[in-house]
């Protein structure tokens, strides 16, 4: 539920696409997410896109994770179970904590969707330093039903009982 009465906080969010053959251009997913995310009033603060291979893909993240001014990466791609898909495992080489609900949740949601084909989506999450990261299928539909489903309410602080933004300030307690 949205509590009207608060004031909105935007974040401020990075974009990744993985992928060894998409360009700016050629970047659906990305450029719809990017789309939702403006919409939304919160701030696309970098994009890239990087090819499946996991070094890059965490290098990206850790650049990104080292940035103070990005709250959040969101990326999209390398999150199925052929051999390039390695986004999973770039995540969590950088993660400090998992965020196995999301995964679980994504899933949930799709199936209503897409069936038993969700089992072939590793959607997951976690917090790195204190910066949010959150990896998607690369499909639009995924892109889609990612936010719309449970990123715009967990990023919204008015979302009640509770959201990912209330969290931010405590995310690198010890």
């Amino acid at each position: 539920m949205l509590d009207e009465t608060r004031p909105f906080i935007p974040v401020n969010i990075a974009v990744l696409t993985v992928s060894d053959t998409r360009t700016i251009d050629t970047d659906k997913s990305g450029n719809i997410l990017v789309e939702l995310i403006d919409k939304a009033g919160h701030t696309n603060i970098a994009r890239a896109i990087v090819p499946d291979d996991k070094d890059k893909i965490a290098a990206q993240f850790q650049t990104w994770i080292d940035n103070g001014e990005i709250d959040v990466i969101i990326s999209t791609g390398g999150t199925g179970i052929t051999g390039r898909d390695v986004t999973p495992e770039a995540l969590q080489a950088v993660c400090d904590k998992e965020i196995p609900g999301f995964g679980e949740l994504f899933r949930a949601l799709s199936y209503q969707k897409i069936g038993t084909s969700t089992m072939q989506s590793r959607a997951t999450a976690g917090v790195a330093k204190g910066t949010y990261l959150f990896a998607l299928p690369g499909s639009t539909g995924a892109v889609r039903d990612g936010w719309n489903d449970i990123l715009c309410h967990q990023l919204d602080n008015r979302y009640q009982p509770c959201n990912f933004v209330a969290l931010m300030p405590r995310l690198r307690e010890r």
